[in-house]
């Protein structure tokens, strides 16, 4: 039996089996390379220390530090009537600022004895507010002592790598580990083509390993990380233009319009202009759609920027070319919602083949899966027989059932809730591939949209429409200042006084079972204090149809309701016979009342960026001015309030998601979706690497153009084959 390569390796072999569970369970390590390639996130210098002024709430971190003061306190409690309870109060320093640490009952001995004023050590744990003031409750804790010691051996050089660590597993002994499997670097395969490394003056794969784990200076560090960096961004890019040069290959049938066919009748319809980036998108889709090679394009734009315009206009070109157009929407009442507004905006144009329909009109149909079988049965009996020229579906359209005449563009909206294999199923209804339009409201900088839609060409919409109003926004501090939220309900009643309508969005249902699951998990006493549930619909609406609202016709939408019962709300609302909508996220998308100029989120912490510019979008929409409030009970201080801050202080889409990536980092975007554990990029940091990814690209298209099959890079195949087995799912699969 052949031996297995060192990189290959278990980790249960090399470290130990409950090391090595922690390592798989908390940080998705499992062999000897995964824990090479679990790179350091900063280094300390033995000679400096970390700033304290800066600690994050609520993240687990590594500080360096020195105590400054430690008290024992006896307090009475439950469990120690007679005063008997014991609490340690350490303070520690480093020349920034103070934090406290904290150690009760039996927990208090060791470090009594060890962390006296002066001591010096590296401390872990969980950052928490308790008396306004940060802490760390039972920190995890490692000794610096004096050059003699063995522990300074073992921190090797004066630069201290700090690890991403978890609560069961400290950064000094992630340290250790690596100090154990760090001899197997040597045997690393260079994924590099050779010519591109040398080009470029990057260092070899081990030597770079060796140095980010154990750097002697900061050149050290530099060199490891651009070397590293260009590993991960040239690997992806590599996936990526094979992915594109695999569907170059595809045959597929030119779509180009009749001079005064259905496009050409639809324009003239227009009330409006179009903008002049909807006419230069619109240019570039349908020279696409005039090749015998399928389009491939993200169509990305601010909210209301008349995306949905542009994709009917191609919709209709491919429909003049004797096909079928389908558009796929993440939600029933979005599909429902775009069917209506498609059928509005073509008038006569959408009554193919009925009485009073214009003579190039095609047929508009919906497909969603709580449709009645009559309506479904006459749904795909159009489609089969190319009566339809347009559908606008749900995840239905996929299904093996439907069938399609000619099948010539499908368009795909909010893209980043579908994956690469639903695109694959319904390109797979054409009898050749159709073309392909992908659209996303959340705006995404340039680098991002390389990086996980790689295989797409992109397309900006970065003008709105004339006529959309302005949207002031404002952070609403519900626990700091009750009387905001007092005034915020009361701005509520003033633009409903004025004829308009209201939005009030939480991010719960509110009559979810408690799930015995999470019901069973003991929650420490900070956790209690700290995360009550989030609010949900069902309990504001009441509160507020009892109390501030009182008077005001308030209704509830929220995506459990019966699909009949949404639209039913969502119509009433639409023609103004509702005053305030209590909703969750449904609302997010593609809901269109321009009368409705006011919405208030609550907990808005709870809300990813995006997804705050997003909901946003939906006030503002005729011409009256919007007006968002953020409420939120974070304090002044926290990350979250950095965030509402500065979704608050600006409206563009392109901007947030900047500031946006930057604070969450890409683990969300391109790693395992929200969970963050592990980023599927652990160097490259989308923003900053701009010019990387953008070179990595072209290099990775060169490569792929000259070897397609990477048939001379065996070792890049190796990287490939890696990236693709695990974490395909996680990068391309988002695609």
């Amino acid at each position: 039996m052949d031996p297995v390569p060192a990189l290959d390796e278990p980790l249960k072999k090399v470290l130990g089996p409950a090391t090595a569970k922690v390592m798989a369970e908390h940080l998705g390590l499992h062999t000897v390379g995964d824990l090479l390639h679990h790179y350091p996130r900063r280094y300390e210098e033995r000679g400096q220390l970390t700033h304290l002024a800066d600690l994050p709430m609520d993240e687990h971190v590594t500080v360096v530090a020195q105590v400054a003061d430690a008290r024992l306190h006896t307090f009475a409690s439950a469990k120690a009537p007679r005063g008997k309870g014991q609490r340690l109060e350490v303070t520690i320093t480093d020349g920034s600022g103070r934090l406290q640490l904290v150690f009760f009952g039996a927990g208090v001995h060791k470090p009594h004895k060890e962390l006296l004023p002066g001591t010096r050590a590296m401390f872990a744990g969980k950052v928490s507010v308790f008396n306004r003031r940060l802490q760390l409750a039972h920190p995890a804790y490692e000794l610096l002592r004096g050059d003699a010691e063995e522990t300074v051996e073992t921190w090797a050089g004066a630069l201290i790598p700090i690890y991403p660590a978890t609560a069961k597993l400290e950064s000094w002994k992630i340290g250790k580990a690596l100090q154990t499997v760090l001899p197997s670097a040597q045997e690393a395969v260079d994924p590099l083509p050779e010519s591109l490394r040398a080009g470029r003056g990057l260092v070899a794969l081990p030597e770079a390993l060796l140095k980010i784990h154990r750097p002697h200076t900061k050149a050290d560090i530099e060199d490891a990380r651009a070397r590293l960096k260009w590993d991960e961004a040239f690997v992806l890019q590599v996936a990526l233009a094979r992915r594109r040069h695999a569907d170059a290959q595809l045959p597929a049938v030119a779509r180009r319009p009749k001079p005064d066919g259905l496009l050409a009748a639809f324009d003239d319809r227009l009330p409006f202009t179009l903008t002049e980036g909807q006419r230069k998108v619109s240019a570039e889709i349908f020279a696409d759609l005039a090749t015998e090679h399928p389009m491939h394009r993200l169509l990305q734009g601010e909210v209301g920027s008349g995306k949905t315009l542009v994709a009917l206009r191609a919709m209709l070109a491919v429909v003049d070319a004797g096909g079928q157009a389908a558009m796929l929407a993440p939600t029933e009442v979005l599909a429902q919602q775009h069917h209506r507004s498609v059928t509005e905006m073509m008038g006569e144009l959408a009554e193919g083949g009925m009485l009073g329909g214009a003579d190039d009109a095609t047929k508009v149909v919906l497909l969603t899966g709580s449709m009645g079988a009559a309506a479904r049965r006459h749904a795909l009996l159009d489609l089969a027989t190319g009566e339809a020229g347009v559908v606008i579906g749900t995840h239905a359209l996929i299904e093996d059932k439907v069938q399609f005449h000619d099948l010539g563009l499908v368009v795909v909206d909010e893209q980043h809730r579908f994956g690469v294999e639903q695109r694959d199923a319904l390109r797979g209804k054409g009898k050749q591939p159709p073309h392909l339009l992908v659209m996303t409201a959340t705006p995404i900088p340039r680098t991002v949209a390389m990086t996980v839609f790689g295989d797409l060409e992109t397309s900006v919409l970065d003008q709105l429409p004339a006529g959309r109003s302005p949207i002031a926004s404002h952070v609403v501090p519900a626990a700091d200042k009750p009387h905001f939220l007092a005034r915020a309900w009361e701005r509520v009643r003033e633009e409903v006084a004025n004829g308009h309508q209201a939005y009030v969005v939480c991010p719960r249902i509110g009559d979810e079972e408690d799930d015995p699951k999470k019901a069973g998990r003991k929650k420490s006493a900070e956790d209690e204090a700290d995360k009550r549930p989030p609010l949900a619909v069902l309990d504001i609406a009441e509160q507020l149809a009892k109390g501030p609202l009182r008077g005001l016709r308030v209704e509830v939408l929220h995506g459990r309701m019966q699909p009949d019962d949404k639209d039913a709300v969502m119509r009433r609302f639409a023609a103004g016979e509702a005053d305030v909508l209590v909703a969750t996220t449904v609302i997010e998308v593609g809901v269109n009342v321009p009368n409705a100029t006011a919405m208030v989120i609550m907990d808005a912490d709870r809300f990813g960026v995006s997804q705050l510019h997003q909901l946003r979008g939906r006030v503002g929409r005729g011409s009256a001015p919007g007006l968002c409030l953020l409420v939120t009970e974070m304090p002044e201080a926290s990350a979250a309030r950095q965030r509402l801050n500065a979704v608050a202080s600006t409206l563009d889409g392109f901007e947030l998601s900047r500031i946006d990536l930057e604070q969450r980092r890409e683990g969300d975007v391109l790693g395992q979706a929200q969970s963050g554990t592990r980023s599927s990029l652990r160097m490259l940091a989308v923003i900053e690497d701009e010019e990387i990814i953008a070179e990595a690209r072209q290099e990775a298209a060169a490569v792929v153009a000259a070897d397609p099959d990477l048939t001379n890079l065996p070792a890049l195949r190796t990287a490939l084959d890696a990236l693709l087995d695990e974490e395909r799912e996680q990068y391309l699969e988002k695609g």
